[in-house]
């Protein structure tokens, strides 16, 4: 569900056209972000009260995405409240992230992993019901 914040319009957005403005533009062409694995569903937390102000080569998205993960957001509802590429939501939250803005949690790894032999026995009861 896509969050509408107060007074806050796309600036990039002409109702008629659509996006004015490229994704690679918003990321400065870059496709990666400055930072390894961050997963969909990890936790991006602003730290608190940040000086964007010290930050003036910050894009608004920058400053709405501290906003936004003020509350704590996973990174994939940070893309859909900012109606942005995941790629371009990392690679933004990447130089957040160089720059000390926020923090990121990442869930916790499985570590075991069912045998293939335990899964099939169980997709055959299943059949078998």
């Amino acid at each position: 569900m896509r969050t509408e914040l107060p007074g806050h319009r796309h600036e990039w957005l002409d109702e008629d056209a659509g996006p004015v403005v490229r994704p690679y533009t918003l990321t400065g062409g870059r496709a990666r972000p400055s930072t390894d694995g961050l997963d969909l569903v990890a936790y991006v937390l602003a730290k608190p009260d940040p000086d964007l102000a010290a930050y003036p080569e910050l894009h608004p998205e920058h400053r709405l995405l501290v906003e936004l993960a003020g509350r704590g957001t996973p990174v994939v509802e940070l893309a859909a409240d900012l109606d942005l590429a995941i790629g371009v939501v990392r690679v933004l939250l990447g130089d957040l992230l160089s720059r000390g803005l926020v923090a990121v949690h990442q869930p916790p790894r499985a570590t075991y992993l069912p045998d293939n032999d335990i899964l099939k026995a169980v997709v055959d009861g299943l059949r078998a019901l």
